[in-house]
């Protein structure tokens, strides 16, 4: 049976502010995954795809990379990701009437919660030059109008290859490969947005931009400092692992603005007290610390174990270099000022610093809390410094832990979907292929769309995602959509990025990870890497939205027959899997024997030298102390510094519902978060309606009609959700280094609407 699409789209009109939860997951948890799955799926179809989600002979869950365990649970999954699969694998349908019935203007005035409602896209669509519509199109002719686009350029490098996290190992590889095959090397992707400050950051300080810890290395943890992320919403799997290191007596600190509920007590509802009891409290200490405060922190707790001398100074004799100069810089810290900047008290700084001391074992987890601030590449290289003092890196229940936030954004970029990839990959796709791909360096997506406002980009190619709402500056990026000559998105639903066109457009519908692929050379499947560098299988089982729907893979290599003579073989790759594996195979560093070995249970793990043999890989050989300037961001009076966040009813831009009910919203997302002294000093209270206006280098951006809500967040700080605050964020105010909008830090002021 069809559920029927919802037709009103209520806004905010819903809006109640109720009381933030202390406690995550439990019942209520199970509850609202089934709701979402009764509503999209019906009851048969929900039973039989959730058993699948995340087993060895089932698919990859669509939502976070945090890995499986060795051996799953029968139900080994969150309730955000049974909303994901329940979203993919809903029974709605939207088709050739609907977009006849609606313009895209029309849709453009539509909320993202009801855009993600419709359903799933039926049919290869094309909106002329010209046109306020998207019409029906065979897949032959999608394939010739982007084939024509591309074959029309000056250069190659006037189109832009955009890549989502969501992408698998093979389509990606063949992704790339056509870009190179084209001529360009511009491959932007959501890691631009999110961790490109971490791989930065580590590739410069251990040589290899991936976290160097195990799904199995937290519950063997001392300590584990969640740093700048919300576990319970955005990667809820997690919480079964802080549980398990919290029971076998490790202890887990949150450093975080906002408290959590997921870090204040999870009621586990595989087990029989996360159901019936109080669950297990988690966070044994929570720090409120300050927008942008985190290097800081991390200086003082650095500063600090140089002064003990609690460093293992065997492991930084034989495997670093740089700690007389970061003795040197740290010395010359006023610990007062440094702890000021934090924002904390400084009583919590010292039990923090006693727990550090007490521990044997340390991991730091962070994520976009960190990412996306102005100084994010030296906070995580102080993160880095904080563990080699003490020798926490490549032993159990040690090291770093970025937690990725789509679920294979990092195998993307091992794919090579990288804007700067290295010569050496270079060197073995152009032996593989016989090809010649361009050496220099393309463009990441700030670049991107720096590049289609100046009129530098013609054609725009999109591997899913929602690149229009996800990126900054909401305004200006739109703008410089349109005035492309053509853009081309690959994708399961639909939503406003695919609404933001160039003169013309196509939008091309693919499979889902829980579908079934079927092929010439017969039933497919893929593959994809976690958060820790495990590469597995995911097979999809379910019978296609469409029968016009088509892989991922074969859209990508579709488009590049027809858009490129080359002596790669995209119909071989096309019709049999097995082939791009070959290639990955001898292209991709790890992956040899890749079908063999990812054919077996749990897959296999890709090589991390320092986390497997203490080895770096860096120019030195050693891994690199690094010293880091620290210069407190600055609020002009009667400003404050805001945070954009996701509710607990999305994924990145995907809106599943209107309610955050772990900080007491409901029917509604247009909310800023804010201090009541804060508001207090403005003369505002809870439920005043405002506009939120950014300031930065003497320009403006407004986000309007946003209601107040009183939050115990630190003074001088406010959050709201994206993607309603993107546009508040100036294309230009990115991370050093990194390139990374800074969503965590942006200037605005309330003024009454």
């Amino acid at each position: 049976m069809r559920r029927k699409a919802p037709e009103h789209d209520p806004g905010d009109s819903g809006l109640k502010v109720g009381d933030a939860e202390d406690w995550a997951a439990g019942v209520p948890g199970v509850v609202h995954a089934l709701e979402h799955g009764l509503e999209q799926m019906g009851p048969s179809r929900t039973a039989r795809t959730l058993r699948l989600l995340n087993q060895p002979d089932g698919f990859d869950c669509p939502g976070c990379a945090w890995p499986e365990p060795t051996t799953p649970h029968l139900a080994e999954f969150c309730e955000n990701g049974a909303k994901a699969v329940a979203a993919e694998a809903t029974t709605r349908r939207i088709g050739p009437e609907f977009f006849a019935e609606h313009s895209i203007p029309s849709l453009l005035e539509r909320s993202g919660w009801w855009l993600e409602q419709q359903g799933r896209l039926t049919h290869p669509l094309h909106r002329p030059a010209g046109s306020d519509h998207y019409v029906p199109v065979s897949w032959d002719q999608a394939f010739a109008i982007a084939g024509n686009h591309l074959r029309g350029l000056d250069s190659p490098d006037q189109a832009v290859f955009y890549t989502s996290g969501k992408a698998s190992n093979e389509a990606a590889f063949a992704w790339q490969l056509f870009a190179r095959t084209l001529g360009t090397n511009n491959l932007p992707d959501c890691s631009n947005m999110c961790h490109e400050s971490s791989g930065e950051a580590l590739t410069a300080t251990i040589g290899i931009g991936k976290g160097s810890v195990s799904h199995d290395d937290v519950a063997l943890a001392d300590l584990v400092l969640v740093v700048g992320q919300n576990p319970g919403t955005n990667h809820p799997r997690m919480l079964s692992s802080l549980e398990e290191c919290v029971r076998r007596g490790g202890e887990v600190v949150a450093i975080n603005p906002l408290r959590e509920a997921g870090l204040v007590a999870f009621r586990n509802p595989q087990t029989v007290r996360g159901v019936l009891g109080h669950g297990t409290a988690l966070a044994a200490q929570h720090l409120p610390i300050r927008l942008g405060g985190d290097l800081a922190l991390f200086q003082e707790l650095n500063r600090r174990l140089l002064q003990a001398d609690a460093l293992d100074h065997a492991f930084l004799a034989e495997h670093t270099e740089g700690l007389e100069d970061l003795r040197a810089h740290l010395a010359q810290l006023d610990g007062t000022q440094v702890v000021q900047a934090t924002g904390l008290d400084p009583a919590a700084v010292e039990e923090l610093f006693a727990r550090v001391l007490a521990a044997k074992s340390i991991i730091v987890c962070w994520a976009m809390g960190l990412t996306q601030h102005r100084d994010a590449v030296a906070t995580i290289q102080e993160i880095v410094n904080f563990l080699l003092l003490r020798g926490n890196l490549g032993r159990p229940g040690a090291g770093l832990c970025p937690v990725r936030g789509h679920s294979n954004v990092q195998g993307d970029r091992t794919m090579g979907i990288w804007e700067r990839a290295p010569e050496a990959f270079l060197d073995a796709v152009q032996q593989r292929f016989d090809i010649a791909p361009p050496r220099e360096d393309g463009l990441d997506t700030v670049d991107t769309i720096r590049a289609m406002r100046d009129g530098r980009l013609r054609v725009f190619l999109g591997l899913g995602g929602n690149f229009a709402r996800a990126t900054p500056d909401t305004a200006v990026t739109e703008a410089a959509l349109t005035g492309l000559d053509l853009t081309v998105q690959i994708a399961t639903k639909l939503n406003h990025g695919h609404l933001v066109t160039g003169r013309e457009a196509l939008l091309l519908p693919c499979l889902g990870r829980t579908e079934k692929d079927v092929r010439a050379s017969g039933e497919q499947w893929i593959t994809v890497e976690d958060s820790m560098s495990v590469v597995h299988r995911s097979r999809g089982r379910l019978a296609p939205a469409s029968p016009l729907l088509r892989s991922e893979v074969a859209i990508v290599c579709g488009l590049a027959h027809a858009a490129v003579d080359s002596p790669v073989d995209w119909v071989a790759m096309s019709d049999d899997y097995r082939v791009l594996r070959e290639h990955i195979a001898a292209v991709v560093p790890g992956f040899d024997d890749f079908e063999a070995r990812v054919a077996e249970p749990g897959g296999f793990t890709l090589p991390h030298p320092p986390r497997d043999e203490r080895r770096f890989t860096t120019p030195s050989g050693k891994a690199q102390l690094t010293v880091n300037e620290l210069t407190p961001l600055v609020i002009p009076p009667g400003r404050l510094l805001l945070q954009t966040l996701r509710s607990h009813d999305q994924f990145n831009t995907t809106i599943y519902g209107l309610d955050d009910r772990y900080r007491g919203i409901k029917g509604g997302r247009r909310v800023v978060f804010v201090h009541p002294d804060d508001l207090a000093e403005r003369a505002l209270t809870p439920g005043d309606l405002v506009d939120l206006v950014s300031e930065w280098e003497g320009t403006e951006r407004r986000a309007e009609g946003f209601t107040t809500v009183a939050y115990d967040t630190p003074r001088g700080n406010a959050a709201a959700y994206f993607p309603e605050t993107n546009g508040l964020i100036a294309l230009d105010s990115t991370a050093v280094r990194s390139n990374t909008p800074t969503s965590k830090a942006i200037v605005i002021r309330l003024e009454r609407a």
